[in-house]
């Protein structure tokens, strides 16, 4: 049974191509073209809201040369929000439930940050290491302590993101595989997890949308303390 649970999470392999590769490509596919004209679909001009607002939101707190991020920060969060949610259809594979690809998203981004920072304002990045007025017994104590905090970032943008889709999918697997069971036995216990399971799956809608949301942010953040 614990092989069965977490099967879910191995990369399927498909004639020998893993699928993981086809799951990263596909969400690209749902991009839709702008158009030139005066009047367009829906579709489209709800995109070109998204594609507005989110760098806002996002990039105000900034300075200047962060704006330069704009691009990069918008693709990360529509390629993480739609793998997390397309990773909820059935038969389905999820490759941000695998923390392999979640940390090499964020090492690579949040070692950008830092170069940018000892690049631009040497004196500023490494002065968050060390706080205005520190005692001298407490500063080998505390430059380790900042240290430490600095180069646990990109592993905490990871396993955050990891640890919250995956709970989310054992869940909704657990409920499944509880009304499978209990379908032949109690049909009121069977409806009452249905119930759950339909109320799970809006709440993990809600947290693949947060979670994308929140690995740009703090990424947007890390950004801040180095322009």
């Amino acid at each position: 049974m614990t092989m069965n649970l977490f099967h879910q999470f191995a990369s399927p392999y498909f004639y020998g191509v893993p699928l993981v590769i086809v799951a990263m490509l596909v969400p690209w596919l749902f991009i839709l073209t702008p158009s030139n004209s005066w009047i367009t679909c829906r579709n489209i001009s709800i995109q070109a809201w998204f594609f507005k607002t989110l760098p806002k939101q996002i990039l105000q707190p900034l300075n200047t040369p962060g704006h330069k991020w704009a691009f990069l920060i918008t693709a990360l969060m529509i390629f993480l929000l739609s793998m997390n949610i397309l990773g909820l259809f059935p038969n389905t594979f999820t490759p941000t439930t695998q923390l392999s690809m979640n940390l090499g998203l964020a090492i690579p981004m949040w070692l950008s940050t830092v170069i940018i920072g000892v690049r631009q304002q040497f004196t500023a990045s490494t002065g968050h290491l060390l706080p205005e007025g520190t005692p001298t017994v407490l500063i080998p104590a505390l430059i380790l302590i900042e240290t430490t905090s600095l180069f646990i970032r990109p592993l905490a943008l990871g396993v955050r993101l990891t640890a919250n889709l995956t709970a989310g999918h054992l869940l909704i697997h657990l409920i499944s595989m509880a009304i499978e069971a209990m379908l032949s036995t109690s049909l009121i216990v069977s409806s009452i997890l249905f119930m759950t399971l339909m109320l799970l799956t809006i709440l993990e809608i809600a947290v693949a949308m947060i979670q994308a949301y929140v690995f740009v942010l703090l990424l947007s953040l890390y950004l801040q303390e180095n322009t």
